[in-house]
């Protein structure tokens, strides 16, 4: 019994000491703006020197080549690894354009169509739909979350990893036994936009239905060979270990005394400012699997801006990339139509072409990482940002980024 009660008093005694340490601990703010390079950079040093986060790499992207690449701070303190071009993270949710791109390369080869119905290529989706009368779920509906399955929690998706040196996750298999419990839909199917992994799971079962091989060959084999993106896989690589950097969570958060509960396994060691993460894979590969640098990210941005086609290797088709900048959008809920706001195939899209800026944006955050992929297609110029920090916020310096002339 007195053990319990001390360990109460140790845990809650944390938590006192999290929040005044959380109240004291200085982020630089964000400038208004900045008119060049150098006072980005020096804005970026001294973001990262307040250790939130302790490492990030920047990529910019015009036309079909990466004009700057520059990492700033720590990828690995403890380990004594800088932040640079080749350093490695996690990309988590930004897979999903990978995965959407997949789709439409599987649409171009007539093995799939968008518009047909999910339950064509996978006899085991059942789910409940609000009414009879509902239309069923669309492989668009997937790629726009506009099904009306559920996103996952927070906390589920902490729980769906395996560690290093662990056995991969099949894709499909993990789906037929996970959909069960999240069949029942949030509103009808193409009604409006609302998140969804989940949906994005189930993209990767169809992506491995029709071409017979797993989804994380299939990527490799398709996108990330053709585009020279050797530094970026599913899995840590040999080639990744120099410059691989490792998930850090501030030391003074309000969600650490959390984290030995939520995440204990995930810890690999303290120091005075901050956790550091081990190596994990996350279950549940299609919507948040990929890890990689912005080097390699910026490979698949260049094809992107280029119509589709990188150093005579073309991954998509101007129709298909059309189709993913400009169309294929679903509306999100009570949107004010004078921001003009919409989910588009893979990407969130902002404005309109041919007034203000087409902007088209997707961010990732889990365990130990963020990152931020931007494009500005009608300018052809785009933004990579990764970060090892899942507490920073990367649109405030993609913001600060895109008003730099180019």
């Amino acid at each position: 019994m007195i053990n319990i009660k001390y360990q109460c008093l140790l845990y809650y005694s944390l938590i006192i000491i999290c929040f005044l340490l959380c109240s004291c601990v200085s982020i630089p703010k964000p400038p208004d703006n900045v008119s060049n390079i150098l006072e980005l950079e020096n804005y970026l040093n001294k973001l990262t020197g307040s250790g939130t986060p302790p490492g990030l790499t920047l990529a910019v992207v015009k036309n079909d080549s990466l004009i700057y690449c520059k990492g700033f701070g720590w990828a690995d303190k403890p380990g004594k690894i800088k932040a640079a071009p080749a350093t490695i993270y996690h990309w988590w949710s930004c897979t999903k354009i990978i995965t959407a791109i997949a789709i439409l390369q599987l649409q171009e080869k007539r093995l799939l169509n968008i518009n047909d119905p999910v339950y064509m290529y996978l006899p085991f989706f059942n789910v409940d739909y609000p009414s009879d009368t509902c239309k069923k779920i669309t492989i668009l509906n997937l790629l726009n979350h506009s099904s009306g399955l559920p996103n996952l929690s927070v906390i589920t998706l902490i729980n769906w990893i395996h560690h290093y040196g662990e056995p991969s996750v099949n894709q499909t298999n993990f789906l037929i036994k996970k959909l069960p419990k999240y069949s029942s839909l949030n509103f009808e199917p193409g009604d409006h936009f609302q998140y969804s992994n989940l949906g994005y799971m189930v993209l990767g079962a169809i992506i491995e239905k029709v071409t017979g091989i797993t989804y994380e060959d299939y990527v490799r084999n398709n996108i990330l060979l053709p585009l020279r993106m050797k530094n970026t896989d599913f899995v840590y690589t040999n080639a990744m270990k120099l410059n691989e950097a490792a998930g850090a969570h501030p030391l003074f958060n309000i969600m650490t005394p959390l984290i030995p509960f939520l995440a204990g396994s995930y810890i690999r060691e303290l120091d005075w400012s901050h956790i550091w993460l081990k190596r994990v894979y996350t279950d549940q590969t299609p919507p948040s699997g990929l890890i990689g640098s912005t080097e390699d990210a910026s490979h698949l941005v260049a094809a992107y801006l280029n119509g589709g086609e990188l150093n005579g290797i073309r991954i998509l088709s101007p129709e298909s990339l059309r189709n993913m900048t400009y169309s294929g959008y679903s509306k999100i809920k009570g949107d004010d139509t004078s921001i003009y706001r919409r989910q588009g195939i893979g990407w969130q899209i902002y404005g309109r072409p041919g007034s203000d800026r087409w902007v088209l944006t997707h961010d990732g955050g889990g365990p130990g990482f963020c990152t931020k992929i931007q494009l500005y297609p009608d300018e052809k110029l785009g933004f990579i940002l990764f970060a090892n920090d899942d507490t920073c916020e990367p649109w405030k310096i993609v913001k600060l980024a895109a008003a730099i002339k180019w």
